[in-house]
């Protein structure tokens, strides 16, 4: 039986090539194999980003009263879904003066879904984003962080920047000190963390742990001499 080579390759190890080099592009913080993306700011200034995924949910308001007491600003990335369930609060994070980003329509995992999936899904939240609360998005967030080919098409249509993290705070199993401790210890100038005010597309997710953590995480930066900035600010040079 006859082996297929390319430049001295079989079939066989192209195609395992092929695809390490996706799977890397998928999961990978600094691929831009699916698009552009990027995962910190510069750094040259003692800030850093709060970023916030699958809300808007109930739990959303307790956040935002939070963040409006300490003077503090985020990123929302927001799932079509919930917006269309939540608008008046997915407004009240518009009105209080926080980003917003796209997190899809219904947070599925994208790897392995088909060009127009990708399409449709970051497109229905585009529109259902911007019809509740007047603002167009100007970055996205894949599901899970699991970036997919058709990205890039959608990310250039939309004009939207896609925004990784550089510590995740592992909210949606963690207590709230360990929560706090490990989002403590790996922030650093222009950083981005990444928390979440819901949990995928369910009504009514428990996001206290999240809550009790950020009222550790947040006085203990400020005391380091950090400000905190939407993602469109950390990223300006």
């Amino acid at each position: 039986m006859r082996t297929f080579t390319v430049a001295g390759l079989t079939a066989g190890a192209v195609l395992g090539s092929a695809s390490a080099a996706a799977a890397w592009g998928s999961i990978s913080k600094t691929s831009q194999l699916f698009g552009p993306s990027v995962h910190r700011g510069p750094g040259r200034r003692r800030t850093i980003a709060l970023t916030f995924d699958d809300g808007p949910s109930e739990g959303t308001l307790r956040l935002l009263d939070y963040l409006d007491k300490e003077r503090v600003w985020a990123t929302f990335f927001q799932c079509g879904m919930n917006v269309r369930r939540l608008p008046q609060i997915a407004g009240q994070v518009a009105a209080a003066g926080h980003q917003l980003g796209n997190h899809t329509y219904s947070h599925p995992k994208l790897p392995f879904k088909s060009p127009d999936f990708i399409d449709r899904e970051f497109s229905m939240a585009q529109h259902i984003i911007y019809h509740e609360t007047g603002l167009a998005p100007m970055v996205l967030r894949a599901p899970y962080g699991f970036k997919w080919a058709g990205m890039r098409a959608v990310q250039h249509r939309l004009a939207l920047l896609g925004v990784m993290w550089t510590v995740m705070g592992f909210d949606w199993k963690w207590p709230a000190h360990k929560i706090a401790k490990h989002v403590l210890r790996w922030a650093t100038p222009g950083g981005i963390i990444c928390l979440h005010d819901g949990r995928e597309v369910r009504e009514n997710p428990d996001i206290t742990p999240m809550l009790d953590a950020l009222k550790r995480i947040v006085p203990v930066l400020k005391d380091r001499g950090y400000q905190f900035e939407v993602i469109s600010d950390l990223l300006q040079r």
